[in-house]
């Protein structure tokens, strides 16, 4: 897989954060209204990205089921928390102990990018999208020749093709 779908680079990096409330279909409406309201392609999304123990909430993993191919990173709250956003809330803040979900995940998901849509909320969601800096590198680069063409796995499969939890302090 070049990272390329119809000739779209897959650079950009949704940040999710889904309360326990989240419906399953939320997320994914938020995601593609946002998209289309940016004038960026849905073709376009290389990765999605939340905090550790949200890549299995219903919603997020809906919105992971209908984008083949795009993973789903997690990060610890406390590295989310070292990550610099224009929005930051105390309410997130004091329920999951980073004061950006969305913000923060799409950012530490995307090396060296940047926030190219602040976050958007509905009821129960949030989304921010960033574009990975044309200076990454390496295989896990989105539109690197040398990633691997990930296979489509059975719904059963999806949990741990999609995840990744970065370490503390690893943000890359």
């Amino acid at each position: 897989m070049s990272g390329l779908v119809a000739g779209v680079p897959r650079t950009l990096v949704v940040g999710i954060g889904a309360s326990t409330g989240a419906e399953r279909t939320e997320v994914l409406r938020l995601l593609t209204d946002t998209l289309r309201e940016a004038g960026l392609p849905l073709s376009a999304v290389a990765r999605l990205a939340t905090v550790a123990g949200r890549a299995d909430h219903p919603a997020v993993r809906w919105a992971a089921d209908h984008l083949p191919g795009v993973p789903v990173d997690e990060h610890p709250a406390e590295a989310l928390a070292g990550v610099p956003v224009p929005n930051p809330s105390t309410a997130v803040g004091t329920a999951v102990g980073t004061a950006s979900v969305a913000e923060a995940a799409a950012l530490a998901s995307a090396p060296g990018g940047r926030l190219v849509v602040t976050k958007r909320k509905s009821a129960r969601a949030t989304v921010a999208i960033a574009r990975r800096a044309a200076s990454a590198t390496g295989p896990d680069r989105p539109d690197h020749p040398d990633r691997p063409n990930p296979p489509h796995p059975s719904r059963a499969d999806r949990t741990s093709r999609t995840t990744r939890t970065a370490p503390p302090g690893d943000l890359s």
